[in-house]
């Protein structure tokens, strides 16, 4: 239930109702943490993360394409969940 402005929730527990913050943060930041493991796995270097971004130091033969691939690919404890990335190469770090 929609608990107001603030983007928090009522949630019905065991012991009664509880006020949820930021559940849908919560959730994109472990989908992120995801990714950055499995891009760490496959080689890359991260240099940093901002948000719902990941900047890579790349080779210039890196495929953006396998990279968006790495970060849409289903989480094993959330399979249904649909995911999408975008990737792109730039010099410099700059806001999509």
């Amino acid at each position: 239930m929609n608990a107001g402005p603030r983007q928090r929730f009522v949630v019905l527990g065991d012991s009664g109702p509880f006020i949820v913050h930021n559940c849908t943060q919560a959730v994109a930041r472990d989908c992120l943490a995801e990714a950055i493991l499995r891009l760490d796995a496959a080689g890359y270097d991260i240099a940093f993360h901002v948000h719902d971004e990941v900047v890579i130091d790349a080779h210039p033969n890196t495929d953006p394409e396998k990279v968006a691939a790495i970060m849409s690919a289903p989480i094993g404890w959330a399979p249904d969940l649909p995911l999408a990335a975008d990737a792109f190469e730039a010099e410099y770090y700059r806001k999509d």
